[in-house]
């Protein structure tokens, strides 16, 4: 059995740009087996990613969620969420990495990438946009080849480029289906964008509703209200959920001990984080961990 990390490795824009470019706010490239960088993962990003695929298969696994790749497709990835790929050798396609300073610039909305369906989702999933036409597909191929020629020149004009990734958000926005899935966007829509966007945050350090409402200039109640009418979940439990899945990618993919963990998440003491994550998952840590750890074998 492969040997696990002591961390969950966060990765900053640097990681995937040339040397070169490493203060760049942005990158953009062809993606394929062949890819210059290496990571381990499960990883996390601390950059928004734009990942089209268009030849291969494999499976990516996104917060525990999982994924068939199934070309031509695009996913989505907003800052702090964990995610391991398994990709075939002849995957082919192109990617799109950003710091939000990049993309909103120039922006008078500075809530703009919360407003796209598929960033920090109020259903908290990440499924990606299948491209079923075949026009849209060569339109964003082209859009992508645009930008990674207009990289290649000696002074590439960042306006331009900044332009292409907005049409790329804006098209596949419009593509993405909602299914019914989430309600019309709103303040309540946006609020609860920014919640789950500072839950992302803010998780390690264990915080309560009253002090993430405190952060959000609201009250405790009508933060907890919006919440629930637009998620059927209570804020207590939407901050709950993300301790609890930390914990386990904790537990599964690092060596660190029950007490190291606790401390990490700022708990009080390691009887409370037992008990906590009993009630929650309905074994202790170390039975999750073996059990999981049995299932790899």
């Amino acid at each position: 059995m492969k040997a696990v990390e002591q961390n969950i490795p966060t990765y900053g824009l640097q990681s995937f740009s040339h040397p070169q470019y490493v203060d760049r706010q942005f990158h953009v490239e062809p993606f394929d087996a062949k890819r210059h960088f290496k990571v381990s993962y499960p990883h996390r990003h601390d950059f928004f990613e734009v990942l089209y695929l268009t030849k291969g298969s494999g499976l990516h696994i996104i917060d525990t969620r999982e994924y068939k790749i199934e070309p031509p497709c695009v996913f989505f990835m907003s800052p702090g969420q964990a995610h391991k790929i398994e990709l075939s050798d002849d995957i082919d396609g192109y990617l799109f990495i950003f710091a939000p300073e990049f993309y909103l610039f120039d922006k008078n909305n500075q809530n703009r990438l919360l407003e796209f369906p598929f960033f920090f989702t109020i259903h908290q999933d990440n499924p990606p946009l299948q491209l079923n036409d075949a026009p849209d597909g060569e339109f964003l191929k082209h859009l992508f080849l645009k930008a990674i020629a207009e990289l290649a020149k000696p002074e590439s004009r960042i306006e331009l480029l900044r332009s292409i990734l907005d049409t790329i958000l804006n098209y596949t926005s419009m593509l993405y289906p909602s299914e019914g899935q989430e309600p019309k966007f709103g303040k309540g829509h946006l609020l609860v964008k920014r919640f789950y966007q500072l839950v992302e945050e803010n998780y390690q350090n264990n915080l309560s509703v009253n002090q993430y409402a405190d952060m959000l200039a609201i009250t405790a109640n009508h933060l907890t209200q919006t919440v629930k009418q637009l998620t059927g979940r209570t804020s207590n439990e939407v901050i709950s959920s993300k301790l609890i899945l930390e914990i386990k990618r904790l537990l599964v993919h690092t060596s660190l001990s029950v007490t190291q963990i606790a401390d990490r998440l700022n708990f009080a003491d390691q009887s409370y984080f037992t008990k906590y994550f009993k009630k929650a998952i309905g074994q202790t840590p170390l039975q999750f961990r073996e059990h999981m750890r049995n299932r790899a074998l």
